[in-house]
């Protein structure tokens, strides 16, 4: 299991469109992936989840990823959360 405190870095945070392509990056990996914002946990391969969160730049999470892309799901996230979209 992989975990990283990520900070977001997205002018807008995480509006409608960066969701879904947050969820698509997410379903790249064979990893499952879990993307924690305080006491909230949810699936970073759920579009409902992931709006759920309604996170703003700024904004620090936990990202858990679990499986054998493990360690390249969690950097792939990172990538995308600090704007360097892949």
């Amino acid at each position: 299991m992989t975990r990283k405190n990520i900070q977001i870095q997205l002018e807008n945070g995480l509006e409608a469109r960066p969701v879904a392509l947050l969820v698509q990056e997410a379903s790249k990996y064979e990893s499952t992936i879990y993307i924690q914002s305080g006491e909230k946990k949810v699936n970073a391969k759920s579009i409902m989840g992931m709006m759920s969160l309604g996170l703003d730049n700024g904004e620090e999470l936990l990202v858990t990823a679990d499986g054998e892309d493990e360690q390249v799901a969690v950097e792939g996230i990172e990538k995308f959360l600090s704007g360097q979209v892949a």
